[in-house]
């Protein structure tokens, strides 16, 4: 029944959009956009409403984005499907909803516990993503073009009482968002619970949840600081599945050269704002919930030493995950291509101004787009 609603709620979009795409396409070419966060979140903020100001700005009004924003014309799980069927024409898609279409892309996502470092990610996770093979032929395999990623700060525990070493995790029912983090979870004497993020704050207000992982700023945009007292600010992954912009393919190969141009400039723009701002906004919310109440703590060593140990053995493992549970061929050439891709924007970052939008963005274009192919996404 599920699946009958989402195909006719792609229909009916479909009704809706197509003709106002037609009605403007001799003036300009307009398209629709859309990522299912709402407006505020730094991924629509950043990534998609002012992602669309530089794209008309860019392109002198000659690219016309219409964004959507929240569930209203796409649900998480259908947003593959909206970019694939056209119903938009390019979309953040989180693979974890996806993980039988995006085996390759959900098998990279399974390091997302070992890594804390977001500005690193997002910059490595898009130059991987844009130039691995094995990863490229998963894109052109759905008929989508990737062109950036987003990424999360840290997750950390927000609980209803205190969580701070590994004696007060014990039996504690915790919200979690992936295997790993839920492995680790269990591993460590806790309940990992599978729900999602839109259930948080009901959860931990009934009871049902003792504590849930999620970036610092839900304390202030879900109002968690209202249910969870108690913050500790123990790493528990990142998340950067999928692409922040996945492109419909045949728009995409429809554009002129100087059109694609012009997304790739404004994609390096908005993913470097994006990802200085979420942290920045992070940072407030912390700070924010401390002076409504909110107790912050640091995990103490004992409870820390547990994700680093487990860091360690997820390493160890991630060949087998990556063949064994989704299928990859070769995972050792698609993991360590990712580690060193990793490593080598470590290297990139370190004696640059984490703050300074724009030497990011020149940076992301240097070493990313301008080094894509001309014909770069078509198939």
């Amino acid at each position: 029944m599920t699946l009958k609603r989402s195909h006719l709620t792609l229909a009916i979009a479909a009704a809706m959009t197509l003709p106002a795409l037609a009605t403007s396409a001799q003036a300009e070419t307009s398209f629709i956009a859309n990522s299912f966060y709402d407006q505020q979140h730094p991924h629509s903020k950043y990534g998609y409403i002012e992602w669309a100001d530089t794209v008309r700005e860019l392109s002198d009004g000659e690219l016309a984005p219409d964004v959507y924003t929240g569930t209203v014309l796409l649900a998480p799980r259908a947003s593959l499907q909206g970019i694939q069927d056209g119903i938009v024409q390019v979309a953040h898609h989180a693979a974890v909803y996806t993980p039988s279409e995006m085996p390759v892309a959900n098998a990279v996502q399974e390091l997302g516990f070992n890594f804390d470092d977001p500005l690193v990610a997002i910059l490595a996770v898009t130059d991987f993503s844009t130039h691995n093979p094995i990863q490229l032929q998963e894109w052109q395999d759905l008929n989508i073009v990737y062109l950036g990623a987003y990424t999360t700060p840290p997750y950390v525990l927000f609980c209803r009482q205190p969580v701070r070493n590994l004696e007060e995790l014990q039996g504690k029912r915790i919200r979690t968002a992936g295997s790993t983090v839920s492995a680790w979870v269990e591993q460590a004497g806790g309940i990992p619970v599978n729900v999602p993020s839109s259930e948080m704050y009901t959860g931990l207000d009934r009871g049902s949840l003792d504590c849930a992982t999620n970036a610092a700023n839900d304390l202030i945009d879900r109002s968690l600081w209202e249910v969870a007292d108690y913050t500790t600010l123990l790493p528990t992954g990142m998340y950067w599945s999928g692409p922040q912009w996945g492109f419909n393919e045949d728009f995409w190969s429809g554009l002129t050269d100087d059109q694609r141009g012009v997304f790739k400039q404004a994609s390096a723009k908005a993913m470097t704002r994006m990802i200085v701002q979420y942290l920045a906004t992070a940072d407030a919310a912390l700070e924010e919930a401390q002076a409504k109440g909110n107790q912050v703590f640091m995990p103490e060593p004992d409870l820390m030493q547990s994700v680093k140990d487990f860091r360690e053995q997820a390493l160890a493992g991630i060949y087998d995950v990556a063949r064994d549970k989704y299928g990859v061929e070769d995972p050792k050439a698609l993991i360590d291509d990712f580690l060193a891709t990793y490593q080598k924007w470590q290297g990139l970052l370190a004696d640059v101004d984490r703050s300074d939008e724009d030497a990011l963005a020149e940076l992301a274009m240097r070493e990313i787009y301008d080094t894509l192919p001309a014909d770069y996404g078509i198939y």
